[in-house]
């Protein structure tokens, strides 16, 4: 009967190594899939740098919150407010990119989902404003906002 160390034991009991690592040919697709569907804080912010970002940044949060703080060059349209004639103000092929507080929060994808039914392109900005402050990036307020 083989005997099994302890530090053998405490690694098969891990839930982190429990369940062997996806293979890499599925680890690629997987990963790679997930850029199509969101970008990040950095990548957004450097884009918003350039002339021509490709996108359009929408705010998906209150127009309370939006005006406590947002992204510069965002525009606030709640997920709720998303609808087809609304949309139709931007040509169809326009990209969008929806963020919300952050990762604790659905609105984004909420916002998101909305729009891939009307057919929109769409990203979700992981971590919202939450991302966004944790880089140090600028946030703009609303000067006639008070809480």
């Amino acid at each position: 009967m083989a005997c099994t160390s302890t530090a053998t034991r405490a690694v098969m009991s891990n839930a982190v190594v429990r369940v062997p690592a996806a293979a890499s040919d599925l680890a690629v697709a997987r990963f790679e899939s997930e850029l199509a569907f969101e970008t990040d804080c950095w990548d957004t912010h450097e884009a918003l740098a350039s002339d021509h970002p490709g996108f359009v940044l929408l705010d998906v949060r209150s127009p309370a919150l939006f005006a406590r703080g947002h992204v510069p060059g965002a525009i606030n349209l709640p997920h709720g407010k998303i609808i087809a004639s609304r949309m139709a103000a931007w040509p169809g092929s326009t990209l969008f990119v929806t963020y919300c507080a952050g990762p604790h929060c659905n609105g984004a994808a909420r916002a998101a989902a909305k729009l891939a039914r009307l057919g929109r392109p769409v990203k979700i900005m992981a971590g919202g404003m939450t991302g966004w402050m944790d880089e140090g990036f600028e946030v703009t307020r609303e000067a006639e906002y008070t809480a």
